[in-house]
């Protein structure tokens, strides 16, 4: 079995590392390159808690502060993981997505014990801050980083699909699916799709390519990592 990683670069390369553990090959073809922000130390006085919708969120953070000993909140594992690698001291998960993420934080935290600092791309998904907010939490969103969509599908990716080489894609945002659908579309290659099944962390992605035809669409039982790898080695 071989899949299609459209994860940003280091994000894929961490997976594509997972999946050949588990005997699953891979193609890696990003469909966003993260551009992090350089900028002077990041204002960290009064934050009690550093929050992170992704991985890409926390490694802005990591080069823009040393501090390390503010607690982390991260939407899901994997996001979690890369902030312990990183030295940072306390990491919670949410293993899930922002409105999970919300919850978590509503649970753990005094909403007068400080500011939430929200390390944050120029596109978010969810309302973070509002829902915060409306529990009374003091919400600051850090804008560090940028993902810039790719300008077209890597000619490797477009090959291999066309082939058959490719058994499933994995999607893990509604942006990067949308992104996909448009660059299949630019490269003449959505007729090529009815033999590749869709996997996707969640119902919001797999809307945005409900309308290639595809051979299955998957839809992980939870918005994370693990939910996303059982339902690829379930079709393994």
């Amino acid at each position: 079995m071989k899949v299609l990683i459209t994860r940003s670069r280091e994000d894929g390369e961490r997976l594509a590392t997972v999946l050949a553990e588990r005997g699953i090959d891979s193609l890696l073809a990003p469909l966003l390159e993260i551009d992090i922000f350089a900028g002077p130390p990041l204002a960290v006085d009064g934050v009690q808690a550093v929050l992170a919708t992704s991985a890409n969120g926390i490694r802005a953070f990591a080069e823009r502060s040393p501090e390390r000993r503010i607690p982390v909140f991260a939407v899901g594992d994997a996001t979690a993981r890369l902030a312990v690698n990183m030295g940072f001291a306390s990491v919670s998960t949410a293993s899930g997505d922002v409105d999970t993420l919300a919850e978590r934080v509503i649970e753990a935290l005094p909403a007068d014990g400080g500011d939430l600092l929200h390390v944050a791309g120029t596109k978010v998904a969810g309302d973070l801050g509002g829902r915060l907010g409306e529990h009374g939490f003091s919400y600051r969103r850090e804008v560090i980083y940028e993902a810039k969509r790719v300008p077209a599908l890597d000619p490797a990716a477009i090959e291999a699909i066309r082939t058959g080489a490719i058994d499933g894609i994995l999607f893990y945002s509604p942006r990067t699916a949308s992104i996909f659908v448009e660059l299949a579309e630019r490269a003449g290659i959505k007729g090529d799709l009815d033999a590749v099944a869709a996997y996707c962390l969640s119902e919001a992605v797999a809307r945005r390519i409900e309308d290639l035809t595809w051979r299955v669409i998957g839809i992980a039982n939870r918005p994370d990592q693990e939910s996303m790898l059982a339902l690829v080695e379930g079709a393994a």
